[in-house]
């Protein structure tokens, strides 16, 4: 029988630190005579006795640590119910509750979807509690791809598991330090980015805001335009920059900042990222150029901007792509599957992935034509064990097939095709902005059915947990003893 009262004890720890930060927009509406605190104070108190009520219930339950089935449960459980008190805020300013719970798990899921408009011109304390949100989320992120799904053995994550894992399914004090260093980069990063930003003429507001989602590789803007709002192409350049450092391995970021950068370039995974995103790049600016009649430097900043949002997952718009022709439509699409590095922010597919899974076939292609030779393919010097190359293409199966039930349930919603595919692509993916005239770069979510935002938050819940944290809990074998 699972004991769910080590799980219920860290869910209330959570709960508490969501609701301390809930108070941080509380006092930026206060600071500008905003009405709105009154929200998110009565959701910080309904949020953090919750959380109080369940430590103190189920109390000194964490000292055995928590087993396997135990952590699978903690996980998902977490990234369902921490947007659902996230969601208080909004529901508190009058948004719909299906609004309300989507916003909430696209800003925790760093997915950048949104159903909000007239961003310019809502309440500060709001707009704050939206970056927060992905903010948050993304140091989430770090912390299950580093901590949580290589001693899950999830996707192939097992290779990234550290020689001092500990083997005995249980996790540990060994993590914490871990943690730690991952919690100081990335505030250590986020201010970095404020200042570069205040650098191009944001303002304070903007740039702080910005710099969150950026970081996270969320998405959320300040403004309807998104980064077409501001005129200074510095700041189109500093959000590529730090699109990218959010899609690299954050073990390797914190390696790199205690002295040891060249640790970065040889992973094969950030060698291979940084490549296809210049190929990618280069090739849509000469498109752009020839074809659009962009000058050079409008059409290299248009071109790498939005191709590193797509692929990072990180969802800002420079410019709605979707007007350059239908070959940029098409090479959007794909796009959504790419994703970052393993150990970042970022959503899709990961690059890890992609390099395992043309080493496997690259492998059996050899194999067909020397059927007796014996042939081991490896990734940074370790050598791809069939139990780790089953593990990604498994992964690969489910993640398309899932973005194909997604796309089938939506079009029951009288969604086109264009609208339907790219959505559930998005969604799985965590990148952002669809495709199409209502959910493209210029649009967003708000028109689609509440049904189908139900189905989408779904979408990017199962996205953000990797599938099988997910798919594991439907399997009777995992309840029984």
């Amino acid at each position: 029988m699972i004991s769910f009262r080590p799980v219920l004890n860290v869910l209330g720890f959570l709960y508490v630190g969501l609701a301390t930060a809930m108070l941080i927009p509380a006092i930026v509406d206060v600071a500008q005579k905003n009405p709105d605190w009154q929200a998110f104070v009565f959701s910080a108190l309904l949020t953090g006795l919750v959380g109080m009520l369940l430590s103190i219930a189920v109390g000194g339950s964490l000292e055995k640590g928590l087993d396997t089935r135990q952590t699978f449960i903690l996980t998902t459980l977490a990234w369902a119910t921490l947007p659902a008190f996230g969601a208080l805020p909004f529901l508190w300013l009058g948004i719909g509750y299906a609004d309300a719970v989507f916003e909430a798990v696209s800003g925790f899921t760093t997915t950048g979807s949104t159903v909000l408009s007239g961003l310019d011109d809502l309440p500060p304390g709001l707009l704050v509690w939206r970056s927060m949100l992905q903010w948050m989320g993304g140091v989430g992120i770090i912390v299950m791809a580093i901590v949580l799904l290589p001693f899950l053995r999830i996707g192939g994550m097992q290779l990234f598991q550290s020689e001092n894992s500990d083997r005995s399914e249980k996790i540990v004090s060994r993590s914490v330090e871990l943690i730690r260093l991952i919690g100081m980069a990335y505030v250590f990063l986020t201010i970095l980015c404020i200042i570069a930003y205040l650098a191009t003429g944001m303002n304070l507001f903007d740039a702080f805001n910005h710099a969150l989602t950026t970081i996270a590789t969320g998405g959320y803007s300040t403004k309807d335009l998104s980064f077409s709002y501001f005129t200074n192409p510095a700041s189109g350049w500093v959000a590529v920059v730090f699109m990218i450092i959010g899609a690299l391995p954050f073990v390797m970021i914190i390696q790199a900042l205690r002295g040891q950068p060249l640790l970065l370039w040889r992973d094969p995974q950030v060698r291979a990222l940084l490549g296809f995103l210049a190929l990618v790049s280069l090739s849509l600016t000469v498109y752009l150029g020839v074809k659009m009649g962009f000058p050079f430097d409008e059409a290299l900043l248009k071109a790498t901007f939005n191709v590193v949002s797509i692929v990072t997952g990180t969802g800002y718009a420079l410019g709605d792509f979707t007007e350059w022709g239908p070959p940029v439509i098409g090479i959007g699409l794909l796009l959504m599957f790419v994703g970052g590095c393993t150990g970042s922010t970022t959503g899709g597919i990961k690059m890890f992935r992609f390099l395992v899974f043309f080493g496997t076939v690259r492998a059996h292609l050899r194999r067909m034509v020397r059927p007796n030779r014996v042939m081991s393919e490896e990734y940074g010097g370790t050598r791809l064990t069939p139990e780790l190359s089953f593990s990604v293409l498994a992964f690969l199966v489910v993640y398309m097939g899932t973005v194909g039930v997604i796309t089938v349930a939506l079009s029951f919603f009288d969604l086109d095709l264009v609208t339907a595919l790219s959505a559930a692509a998005t969604a799985v993916g965590n990148v952002g902005p669809g495709l199409g005239p209502i959910i493209g770069p210029s649009g967003n979510f708000a028109p689609l059915p509440d049904g189908a935002k139900w189905l989408l938050s779904f979408a990017m819940l199962i996205g953000r947990l990797e599938l099988f944290t997910v798919l594991v809990l439907m399997d009777p074998d995992f309840w029984s003893k």
